[in-house]
C-alpha cells in the first residue's frame, strides 16, 4: 500500500519494509532505524505501548491515548503519534455515522483499542468496553472515561479492536461475546482486523443490515495520516486502495 503510494506520487527513491521485531529487540531496533536512513515507521501489535515509552515526543491526544502506531524521526528525536484515532473517525464519517450521542461498545483494550475509545468518547459517543482481562477493561474505562462490561450488550456503534479473525476468520464468534441478535439494520460493526476478503464478523453483521467499516478501510485511513506526516504530501488514497484489494484494479 505505501510503496504504491510512493510511486503514485513520484518519489521513486523512497521504500516501504516490512521489519518483524520480537518485543525484546524493539526499542533498540527502533533507535537503530534513523541512522539507516528511515523517516520513521508503523507500529502494529504488540508495539504499541512500547512505541510510545520509546519516543522523546508525543502529540497531547497521543500521551491521552496511551499508544502510538506511528513513529517519525526528525532532528535527532523519536516522535510518537497515533493515527487510528482519527482514522476511525474519518471512516465512521464516510459511512455516515456521527458518534455523538451513541452507544457504542469497544472489544479489546490493547492499543487499538484505547485508540478507539479516546476516538469514541472525545467525538461525544458512550462507551462501554470489553476485554477478556477484566481488570484491564476497568482501567481503561477509568483512565478515559467509559464504563467496563463484564459481557457484550446492545450498541450503535461496535468496534472490534481484538486480533481475533486476524489469523482464522471463522474463530470471531468462538472467542467474541457477540451473538448475531446484537447487530442489524440501524447499526455500524467496525472491525479493526484487515485481511483479504474480510473476517466473519463483518459478513454476519452485513447479512443482518448492519453498515460495516472493513479493517481494509481502516488500515487505509491511518495508512494515508502517517504517509502524510513523513512526505508532506497529500496520500494517494485511490491507489492505496487499489494496492490493498480495497477496490478492483481498473
Amino acid at each position: 500500500m505505501h510503496n504504491a503510494a510512493l510511486a503514485a506520487c513520484g518519489l521513486a527513491d523512497w521504500r516501504y519494509l516490512r521489519l518483524p521485531l520480537p518485543p525484546e529487540l524493539f526499542a533498540e531496533t527502533v533507535r537503530a532505524l534513523p541512522a539507516a536512513g528511515f523517516r520513521g515507521v508503523n507500529v502494529t501489535i504488540p508495539h504499541k505501548q512500547a512505541a510510545l515509552a520509546l519516543a522523546d515526543r508525543a502529540t497531547e491526544a497521543t500521551r491521552e491515548i496511551g499508544a502510538a502506531n506511528t513513529l517519525t524521526f526528525e532532528d535527532g528525536a523519536i516522535v510518537a503519534e497515533n493515527t487510528d484515532a482519527p482514522a476511525l473517525v474519518h471512516c465512521l464519517a464516510e459511512a455516515g455515522w456521527d458518534p455523538a450521542g451513541r452507544a457504542a461498545l469497544v472489544l479489546g483494550a490493547g492499543g487499538a483499542g484505547r485508540a478507539a475509545v479516546w476516538a469514541l468518547v472525545r467525538a461525544g459517543a458512550r462507551v462501554a468496553i470489553w476485554n477478556r482481562t477484566r481488570d484491564r477493561a476497568r482501567a481503561l474505562a477509568q483512565e478515559l472515561g467509559a464504563r467496563a462490561v463484564e459481557a457484550a450488550e446492545q450498541a450503535e456503534i461496535v468496534v472490534n479492536c481484538t486480533s481475533v479473525g486476524l489469523a482464522d476468520p471463522a474463530a470471531t464468534f468462538e472467542a467474541l461475546p457477540l451473538q448475531a441478535d446484537d447487530w442489524g439494520a440501524g447499526s455500524c460493526v467496525v472491525d479493526m482486523v484487515y485481511r483479504d476478503g474480510g473476517t466473519r464478523l463483518l459478513e454476519a453483521a452485513s447479512a443482518r443490515g448492519a453498515d460495516v467499516i472493513d479493517g481494509l478501510e481502516m488500515l487505509i485511513a491511518q495508512g494515508a495520516a502517517s504517509f502524510e506526516r513523513w512526505t508532506g504530501q497529500a496520500a494517494p488514497r485511490q491507489a492505496m486502495r487499489v494496492a490493498v484489494g480495497a477496490i478492483a484494479t481498473p
